[in-house]
């Protein structure tokens, strides 16, 4: 096993290597290699960790937003079941002589 200071960079042949990606085990140069939660890792690992979170950050995004729409139409059935019902309620007598209903009878 050769050190590090013998290793060239994956990416460009004629750099000489300054880290180790701790996920792929790889070689590469300062330009290759990022610092992440206290640690450097290449950017292809560094791609590969972000899709993984964002993967199970759009999951539950989704459950969340679906969650909020069932609400949603249960807030509205119950908010328009309770205006059916208060409508039910209102006496017929009120709308008597409104301009909204014509009395045939009267009219005779």
């Amino acid at each position: 096993m050769s050190t590090l200071a013998q290793q060239r960079c994956l990416n460009h042949a004629l750099r000489e290597a300054v880290a180790r990606c701790p996920e792929c085990r790889r070689f590469y140069c300062r330009e290759c290699v990022t610092e992440h939660e206290d640690r450097m890792i290449c950017a292809s690992c560094l791609r590969k960790l972000a899709d993984e979170k964002s993967t199970g950050s759009k999951r539950l995004f989704a459950v969340w937003r679906g969650a909020q729409f069932f609400v949603c139409l249960v807030l509205l059935w119950v908010f328009f079941f309770l205006m059916g019902q208060a409508l039910l309620n209102v006496p017929s007598t009120t709308h008597f002589n409104s301009l909204w209903v014509v009395d045939d009878w009267e009219e005779e």
